[in-house]
């Protein structure tokens, strides 16, 4: 199966992503947050640094519960246009949907 390059804007979705998991693990180390949500670390260091801009959605289910985030919270904060701006999408859509 042939994957379609990125959007801009799931490029955009992705850095932002990484860098909600990153503020939330805070002092944690990578490796005890990726062990205690049953991913490779460097699979949390790939969506931490945005190589990853789309990860699957167990994946990032799996990391949000171990740091105490809903998936409410990251699906607000990755689809605002930018830091505290509005949401760049309705929720509504299958380009809209919080990536796999």
């Amino acid at each position: 199966m042939v994957r379609l390059p990125l959007t801009p804007a799931e490029i955009e979705r992705g850095q932002r992503l990484g860098a909600l998991l990153r503020r939330a693990r805070g002092e944690r180390s990578m490796l005890d947050v990726a062990l205690d949500a049953r991913v490779s670390p460097e699979t949390l260091r790939k969506i931490e640094s945005g190589r990853v801009a789309t990860p699957a959605f167990p994946t990032i289910a799996a990391i949000a519960d171990v740091l105490g985030l809903s998936l409410d919270a990251v699906w607000a904060e990755i689809n605002r246009s930018e830091p505290g701006g509005e949401p760049t999408t309705s929720g509504h859509g299958a380009r809209e949907r919080l990536p796999s």
